[in-house]
């Protein structure tokens, strides 16, 4: 059984399904048009949790109709429009990131966008079992496609906004503690400086660099007389920057530099990482040997960058030139807009540690 609320002629009508299992019981149907002896082409234009959304839809339709057949458009079909308008404009880094938060909403694939509600997005933040960064790129995922998706009318409502993360801020099951190296450990990592891989690991320590940064840096990027490394391509805008050089690590990047063998500034037996692989290849064939070497244990590349971070701090530099050298985002408007430090400060706030 099912109830109707009668409208006026031919402007749509609101239909309550009496179905008990229905999450939103309100079909609205319109006319969109007649056949040739006369009887109406009548099509659905949504289904709505209460009678005043149903109103609200059929009103705005009538108002200023649309082609509803994106209204069964998938969450498929509006991430692939999405994502064939919007990949090309961002960086690998963030498309991997947005492929990787789609396979998180496998539940979601099939369902028509018009359909979702605010319970099926929540329902994959519940049950994917992700740490709270991921969490928030599938969260961005959900308000970009819902701010592609309302100006096309293939929904009514942005719902990923109630999309709540905040209670898994303390879930991070991949949380490594990480730890920096002791001035002792950076010592013995010196004293086999005539091997790349210990020099790799001095130029992350005195650069802060992030590793994958580090594995793709041109040598076109590298301005060594100087003393400054241009990051061209970064997770986030404050990723792009220019990274001092410390005066003792200067002689590291220029044995690489001096290499003739690769247009990319790391090299080693004759191959680069500049591949999807290679920071695979770098960890396994370089890093886990030399921290082997050294009795350092299970060590995490990126403690290489938390020691820059460490020294600094403890060198008392002024905390927006840290975040400057790293790439992090300041903690004020001011810092992140109007702050423009010069290079050679930069360069004076690496040469403390």
């Amino acid at each position: 059984m099912a109830k109707s609320f009668r409208r006026a002629n031919h402007s749509g009508s609101i239909t309550k399904v009496t179905d008990a299992r229905r999450r939103k019981p309100f079909k609205v149907v319109t006319t969109m048009g007649w056949t040739d002896d006369g009887k109406q082409i009548r099509k659905v234009l949504g289904y709505y949790k209460t009678r005043d959304e149903a109103t609200v839809a059929l009103a705005n339709y009538n108002e200023n109709p649309y082609d509803i057949s994106g209204g069964r458009a998938t969450f498929t079909d509006v991430y692939e429009k999405w994502s064939n308008q919007k990949y090309p404009t961002i960086s690998d880094s963030n498309v991997k990131g947005n492929i990787a938060a789609y396979k998180r909403c496998s539940f979601l694939y099939k369902k028509p966008f018009k359909d979702i509600g605010v319970d099926d997005l929540q329902y994959v933040i519940d049950t994917c079992g992700c740490n709270y960064p991921t969490l928030k790129k599938i969260k961005i995922l959900f308000n970009q496609l819902y701010k592609y998706a309302l100006p096309r009318k293939l929904t009514d409502q942005d719902y990923s906004k109630n999309v709540d993360i905040n209670k898994y801020k303390q879930r991070n099951p991949n949380q490594k503690n990480r730890q920096a190296f002791s001035q002792e450990e950076i010592q013995k990592i010196k004293n086999l400086d005539c091997e790349e891989a210990a020099m790799t690991v001095l130029m992350l320590i005195y650069s802060g660099m992030r590793i994958g940064e580090f594995l793709n840096l041109k040598k076109t990027d590298c301005h060594l007389d100087e003393r400054y490394i241009d990051v061209t391509a970064a997770k986030t805008k404050n990723g792009i920057r220019k990274v001092p050089i410390a005066e003792k690590s200067i002689v590291y990047w220029e044995h690489f530099y001096n290499k003739t063998d690769s247009e990319y500034l790391v090299s080693m037996d004759g191959r680069d990482f500049s591949t999807g692989k290679g920071y695979t290849a770098y960890k396994d064939t370089y890093w886990t040997p030399l921290m082997e070497t050294l009795e350092f244990g299970k060590r995490d590349i990126h403690e290489t960058r938390h020691t820059c971070s460490t020294l600094l701090y403890a060198a008392e530099v002024y905390e927006p030139k840290i975040n400057r050298i790293l790439g992090h985002t300041g903690k004020t408007t001011a810092e992140n807009v109007y702050t423009h430090l010069p290079v050679a400060e930069l360069i004076d706030a690496i040469n403390t540690i």
